[in-house]
């Protein structure tokens, strides 16, 4: 491998992981899944979304390549497809951060 293929794989990989922390429930789906694996519905229930808005955002998040399925008879429970993903969120959560409070927020954001 090249270096210029690992870092676009490197790139493609943090910019998967940034469009699942951009949406609360991705992110809460994927703070929970750090503790255990779970059921789609107790995930809804502890996150406080349909069931059906659990289903589409564990989609997206297989198709990210940060979840995986772990099918149990009739059930499906969820964890997270790498075992370094846990411990790089429990270190995101150490990081402080300064956010401007009318950033990311409004008419007025460059981030968009």
């Amino acid at each position: 491998m090249t270096t210029a293929t690992a870092t676009l794989s490197h790139t493609a990989a943090l910019s998967r992981l940034g469009h699942a922390l951009g949406d609360p429930t991705r992110t809460g789906i994927l703070l929970a899944l750090r503790e255990a694996p779970a059921y789609p519905s107790d995930l809804a229930d502890r996150l406080a979304v349909s069931r059906q808005v659990m289903s589409n955002q564990l989609a997206c998040l297989r198709g990210c390549g940060l979840v995986e399925a772990l099918p149990e008879g009739r059930r499906t429970a969820y964890r997270l497809a790498d075992e370094h993903l846990a411990p790089a969120l429990d270190e995101l959560l150490r990081v402080v951060l300064f956010v401007e409070p009318d950033c990311c927020e409004g008419p007025g954001c460059v981030c968009t």
